[in-house]
């Protein structure tokens, strides 16, 4: 049973796995190297050695009422998807709420995590840190790493021949911040995650010409979704779920198909995915179709090499008079004060039992928060990822053999293999995810039960959004004002808008197309389901 812990890092997971510790009561101590909480919230006008680097136009991607932790909802003055100083704000706010930062050392780095010597009976760790140049080194009965995994870029020049000989410049967007420098040149961006998505469109206003090259294409979301609501206060639903699994395979890639295309056809923009049944995360970009439509952005295929001034891209064309290339490439994870064998597997791929537990190690005393990717909010993924860790810490709660484990990971990795591509992506189904740690502490909401003692959050709860608050509605670490906040979150969502007084009166839920008796029999059926 472990006392004391060390959280590593003070961004959203070791908050949240800070909050939690103090929650059951153990000793914690977090480590931090910059000089404030955020993590890769905290915006740097440099990218930083061993810190997670951001652009000055970063915007959440998920709306405040998905993007906060379960126990605070973010401040109604807030915008519904906010800049990044704003987030920032609220994880400050976070902080100063639960009186964390007196149990945070500031500037102070992570040397080396190891074993102790007799780990094997105790399960402790010989933690080393850094400050003002001196090293010190401290007995923990369980560590914490929060981290998050955009800290060490992945720049493949390999699979790009010819780059030796380019005479142009060529950065990861780790380096980038702002277009300013980038005025009036020439830009290739390469790769069509989130961040090339946002470059390409900002650098388009200041930039001769922005070409974007993707592999394999992807899926392009606009923040804004059906009648002016947040895509995920729409999307992100315990019926949309409930569907995706319950309907044929074929319907269901129909209907994702659909909805994806129903803005833009993506195949007339050169954007559609190549396999566009697999759920991989899509692109989050209110602009990108417009710079494609007016001719400022082009999108290209994959590159097959470069020459000394151009790029030729796998279609046979050439792009010359390339000046800069950004390359787009995602990140690497990497814990460099830790023993690579305690985390990854032969294929040196990072392993872990539900996304949070190394399964091989003899005593359960370190977990993983905050390494997950979904169509979620990293708050909440992060509290309920931290509320079973320490659980398990402190003997509440115990793991299955390693054996067991592993025959786990191993079913995961065929069933995100089939759903996202990549049997070793960090992805994971957001709902699916939580209802499952959640089940572990018995914080799971109950719907039957919520549907006999209360049918109008019972609606809410499968039909709305699947908010954060719903995983402390019961259980252990429940929050009082999680059913208020669940029925007011509509009207929080609309009034961060209403900032002119108009006519009419908002709709407080939309149910869309459904009819009310469809959508009361695919209730029962659900609750039918889950009794068997």
């Amino acid at each position: 049973m472990a006392k004391s812990v060390a959280v590593i890092g003070a961004g959203i997971s070791g908050l949240a796995a800070l909050k939690c510790c103090l929650e059951v009561g153990l000793k914690v101590t977090c480590f931090e190297m910059s000089d404030g909480v955020g993590g890769l919230w905290k915006y740097t006008e440099h990218a930083e050695e061993g810190r997670a680097s951001i652009y000055w136009s970063v915007f959440t991607n998920a709306c405040k009422e998905m993007m906060c932790y379960p126990d605070l909802p973010i401040p109604d003055e807030y915008p519904n998807f906010m800049h990044h100083s704003v987030f920032l704000k609220y994880l400050q706010l976070y902080t100063k709420h639960f009186d964390l930062s007196r149990h945070i050392r500031f500037k102070t780095k992570v040397i080396s995590v190891k074993k102790r010597p007799d780990f094997y009976t105790t399960g402790q760790w010989d933690v080393v840190v850094e400050m003002n140049g001196k090293q010190e080194s401290a007995i923990f009965d369980a560590v914490m790493i929060c981290t998050g995994h955009h800290v060490y870029p992945n720049l493949p020049l390999k699979s790009f021949p010819g780059i030796e000989k380019f005479k142009g410049k060529y950065i990861h967007n780790r380096e980038y911040k702002d277009p300013a420098r980038f005025q009036g040149k020439h830009v290739l961006v390469v790769g069509m995650g989130n961040s090339g998505a946002d470059i390409a469109a900002e650098l388009s206003q200041t930039a001769a010409q922005v070409y974007l090259s993707t592999r394999s294409g992807n899926w392009v979301m606009s923040r804004v979704w059906d009648s002016g609501y947040p895509w995920d206060m729409v999307y992100l639903t315990r019926y949309e779920t409930f569907l995706k699994y319950i309907l044929p395979r074929s319907l269901s890639d129909w209907m994702y198909q659909k909805m994806m295309n129903k803005r833009f056809n993506h195949d007339n923009y050169s954007l559609a995915p190549l396999d566009k049944s697999l759920r991989k995360e899509p692109v989050f970009n209110d602009y990108l179709s417009t710079c494609i439509t007016c001719g400022t952005v082009v999108m290209k295929p994959n590159i097959r090499e470069f020459t000394e001034t151009s790029a030729i891209f796998e279609d046979g064309t050439v792009q010359e008079n390339i000046d800069t290339v950004i390359f787009a490439t995602g990140y690497s994870y990497a814990y460099p004060f830790l023993d690579d064998a305690i985390v990854k597997d032969s294929n040196n791929e990072v392993a872990l039992y539900k996304g949070v537990f190394p399964p091989k190690l003899e005593k359960p005393t370190l977990a993983v928060i905050g390494l997950v990717q979904s169509l979620g909010g990293i708050p909440p993924t992060s509290d309920v990822q931290a509320r079973w860790a320490v659980r398990v810490f402190a003997g509440e709660c115990k793991l299955p053999s390693n054996s067991s484990m592993l025959e786990d990971m191993e079913e995961k990795q065929g069933n995100k293999k089939s759903w996202f591509g990549q049997s070793d992506t960090l992805q994971t189904d957001y709902v699916v995810y939580m209802d499952e740690l959640t089940s572990f502490i018995g914080a799971k909401p109950n719907l039957v039960r919520l549907f006999l003692m209360d049918p109008k959050l019972a609606w809410e709860v499968f039909f709305g959004p699947c908010s954060p608050y719903q995983f402390r509605l019961t259980g252990p670490g429940k929050w009082n004002g999680a059913r208020k906040a669940i029925l007011n979150q509509w009207n929080r969502t609309i009034q961060a808008t209403k900032t002119r007084a108009v006519g009419g009166s908002p709709h407080p839920f939309p149910v869309f197309h459904l009819l009310w008796f469809f959508a009361l029999s695919v209730l029962f059926l659900a609750i039918v389901l889950m009794l068997k």
